[in-house]
């Protein structure tokens, strides 16, 4: 996922993004704790975006 791709959300929607992808990491980790992934690399990505979308977020707490 890109910057440019959550960008066109406001911030509910992204807030409400973000916690759709944390509950999907959860679950990812607790399938790979239990039957290993295919890629584990999955779940390193899924956690970089999900900082990306907090940094987004936090640049709009802090330009308002």
């Amino acid at each position: 996922m890109k910057k440019s791709d959550f960008k066109g959300l406001d911030t509910k929607e992204l807030a409400e993004r973000i916690d759709t992808e944390v509950a999907k990491l959860q679950n990812m980790k607790l399938n790979h704790a239990i039957t290993p992934l295919e890629n584990p690399s999955q779940i390193k990505a899924a956690r970089r975006d999900i900082a990306r979308m907090k940094t987004e977020l936090r640049q709009r707490e802090l330009n308002k």
